[in-house]
């Protein structure tokens, strides 16, 4: 990838009232086919216009909330993305972060219409369960790919940063990819088992891997976590992401880590499955996958005592702000205090502090992490992150005609 596109959705209701809803595009991550089957903006214009045919065919609808909206659009839009992207079995995630922006703009005129103040009072009552604690922090949980010289962890953590996103599922043969994760692992472990942390139970650094559905077999993975064990870094895994394709039906409950499922569980249907197949957590993206979504797989997760976290798209800084008021009211993961939110922008923007100035509250002091977290504290929870203030960046992309 070499660019992202942004996108800004506007919709106006017979009230008058307007808003802008935002999406960060990620063509690779919902379905590498398209992006491979076309030019990097070929795949990104393809999902612009989904997201476009879902606004046109909003035009005179009338709906009673976001959830039952989205549960009334999404069939058709997935239809015509799979038909536009010549995928007869496309990915869900597709079609839903083509709804990203759409969604995000129907829960903003939700809001306005029912004069509702911040996100709390936006949660309906079937899934406040599922969203409400509430951190006084969150960790920021940057990403490296594997391979990544080991100085940049270092550096991360030295920086605060207690959690990294560590990319495995490194290219080659399946055994080549194994060898290079485990020199991977090992290096990570000798750098991090001297840290401490007060953010854990036991004061170590947790481990995230994410494998992106680059292992072909169990057994390649049990390997994997063999060497682990004799390294001494196992009891240090929090988390393995995603570690098979989506068609891979092997159960996960039996590896004595626990195994979260992201792409997999492009929907609350999606995500029961997972769970039956042993899956022991779900990194959830409402800035990837929708808000509304996002908050059926949560009370799901939530009644089956499911813990969650929130992973990024690499989006931009009004969309860390959705992410972060799911994370924020998130259940707590096992053995970790704060909430927690991978968030890289900063990382692969080249001007993530141009990005930052378009937040309607820049500068306040939840929009940027300090020491590896972000302070969640009683004002982010009453002004809601900012997502519900007028962004005047992106609104004056529109024709805002008087009256």
């Amino acid at each position: 990838m070499t660019e992202s596109w942004q996108i800004a959705a506007l919709l106006e209701s017979d009230s008058g009232h307007r808003a802008v809803g935002l999406a960060s595009q990620g063509v690779l991550w919902s379905d590498a086919r398209v992006a491979s089957a076309h030019s990097e903006a070929g795949g990104n214009a393809l999902m612009y216009a989904v997201t476009e045919y879902a606004l046109k065919i909003l035009k005179g609808q009338t709906f009673s909330d976001p959830i039952s909206l989205l549960d009334d659009i999404y069939p058709e839009v997935y239809k015509y993305a799979a038909k536009i992207t010549d995928q007869p079995d496309l990915r869900k995630t597709f079609a839903l972060n083509a709804l990203v922006a759409v969604d995000n703009v129907v829960w903003l005129l939700y809001a306005a219409e029912n004069g509702l103040k911040n996100f709390d009072e936006m949660i309906p009552e079937a899934y406040q369960p599922g969203l409400s604690a509430r951190h006084e922090k969150v960790a920021s949980i940057p990403s490296f790919s594997t391979g990544t010289p080991v100085e940049q962890l270092i550096r991360a953590v030295d920086e605060g940063f207690f959690m990294l996103k560590l990319k495995i599922g490194a290219a080659g043969s399946q055994e080549e990819m194994l060898k290079k994760d485990m020199e991977f692992l090992s290096q990570v472990h000798e750098a991090m088992s001297r840290y401490e942390t007060p953010y854990t139970d036991n004061g170590k650094i947790p481990y995230y891997f994410d494998a992106n559905g680059r292992y072909e077999k169990k057994e390649t993975l049990e390997r994997l976590l063999d060497h682990a064990r004799k390294t001494g870094a196992f009891d240090q895994i929090a988390v393995i992401e995603e570690p098979f394709d989506e068609s891979n039906e092997s159960f996960v409950g039996d590896l004595g880590v626990m195994i979260a499922a992201d792409e997999s569980a492009h929907t609350a249907e999606d995500a029961a499955h997972r769970i039956e197949l042993g899956y022991k957590a779900f990194a959830v993206k409402p800035i990837a996958k929708t808000m509304s979504m996002t908050m059926k797989i949560t009370q799901l997760a939530y009644e089956h005592q499911i813990p969650c976290f929130c992973a990024d798209l690499t989006v931009n800084p009004i969309l860390v702000e959705w992410n972060k008021n799911i994370a924020a009211r998130l259940p707590a993961f096992p053995g970790i205090s704060t909430g927690l939110q991978e968030a890289n922008g900063h990382q692969y923007y080249k001007e993530w502090g141009k990005l930052l100035s378009y937040h309607p509250m820049a500068g306040a002091p939840w929009t940027e992490a300090r020491g590896g977290v972000y302070r969640t504290n009683e004002s982010f929870f009453r002004d809601s992150g900012g997502i519900l203030e007028p962004a005047s960046h992106y609104e004056s992309l529109f024709d805002f005609p008087e009256g």
